[in-house]
């Protein structure tokens, strides 16, 4: 569902971007004063960056597999907000999930420069922030048996792809850049993402119910038991990340090869009306520069090497362990 630049006028860029960078400030806010804050499980606080940053390459690597949806000619790909939501809560996630999109875009050009601000809304900041707190933790209890987190992660999943496809086609029409026709932009994009959203579930609810199994602290809504703040709790969450990010590795350097190459449920969309799964960016100066900077900073474009999916994580790693070095030295300055 990441946007092309093609689709976004400079005024919707504008716009998403003001919304998207106050949401960050926001989310940056709130998990410094969590940190910093005596009140609330001190392991929580510990373990939270350094979650934030395996979960954030597992779902970068997770995301380079696209699956083939049947019968359809497109394929969709896990974006993983209300799985990061469940385990760091929305406004960690945002930042997390915030944090991947900004990689792809700079480093792969996924997604367009100047479409940034719409991306982050539309993925990170309709499924952390609205599809997580009203549809998935409602459905959640303490005692979730495994019917119950895949029932509230696939409608939870649903629910935010579907936010984010009518995002999408408001955010076109707004533009007013392309000759996409709403009403049929949106019965395309509707029930593809419908589709993505039940493979985005299940995928989710898997996860979920492993936690659940046997790490049930590590959701974000769970407190710690006397045990969990042992030694060898402690340990056991070592290895647990040692495993996410390990797994990260592996589908970025080796599953991503299995993809699907059909176009995905955006792309699909606009082939469907236009013929082509690319559209033409608008000839002013601000999109000639956006596209000017993002050839500059895109080094790995299209992902156009076996080894994108290993530096990809490797580097939102590096990002977010970066990030948690510099919160607790802010801390111990404090």
């Amino acid at each position: 569902m990441h946007m092309s630049d093609a689709l976004v006028s400079p005024p919707v860029f504008a716009a998403a971007g003001v919304v998207s960078l106050a949401l960050l400030g926001v989310a940056i806010r709130k998990i410094s004063r969590a940190d910093r804050s005596p009140d609330g499980p001190a392991e929580r606080r510990e373990r939270l960056l350094p979650l934030m940053g395996v979960m954030g390459a597992f779902v970068f690597a997770a995301q380079m597999i696209n699956f083939s949806i049947p019968g359809t000619g497109s394929s969709g790909h896990l974006v993983g907000g209300i799985l990061l939501a469940a385990l760091l809560g929305p406004w960690a996630a945002l930042l997390t999930l915030a944090s991947v999109l900004i990689l792809q875009c700079l480093l792969f050009a996924d997604g367009g420069f100047m479409a940034l601000g719409c991306n982050i809304l539309n993925m990170a900041v309709l499924s952390c922030l609205v599809a997580y707190p009203l549809v998935f933790r409602p459905l959640m209890k303490p005692d979730a048996s495994v019917g119950r987190i895949f029932a509230a992660s696939l409608l939870a999943s649903i629910a935010g792809l579907q936010l984010g496809a009518l995002a999408v086609t408001i955010e076109t029409e707004a533009s007013g850049i392309t000759a996409l026709p709403t009403g049929r932009f949106l019965m395309f994009m509707l029930p593809i993402h419908l589709f993505i959203g039940i493979g985005e579930g299940l995928a989710t609810g898997v996860v979920l119910s492993a936690v659940r199994k046997y790490r049930p602290e590590l959701l974000a809504d769970v407190r710690p038991t006397r045990r969990s703040r042992s030694d060898g709790s402690r340990r056991k969450f070592g290895m647990t990340l040692a495993a996410f990010a390990l797994a990260a590795l592996l589908i970025g350097g080796s599953f991503s090869w299995l993809a699907s190459s059909d176009p995905d449920g955006l792309e699909w969309s606009i082939e469907k009306i236009t013929g082509s799964t690319d559209l033409e960016a608008a000839p002013d100066g601000l999109h000639r520069s956006a596209a000017s900077l993002q050839q500059k900073t895109a080094l790995i474009p299209d992902y156009d090497t076996s080894l994108a999916g290993l530096i990809g994580t490797g580097a939102i790693l590096l990002v977010v362990f970066g990030a948690s070095y510099l919160f607790r030295t802010g801390r111990n300055k404090s």
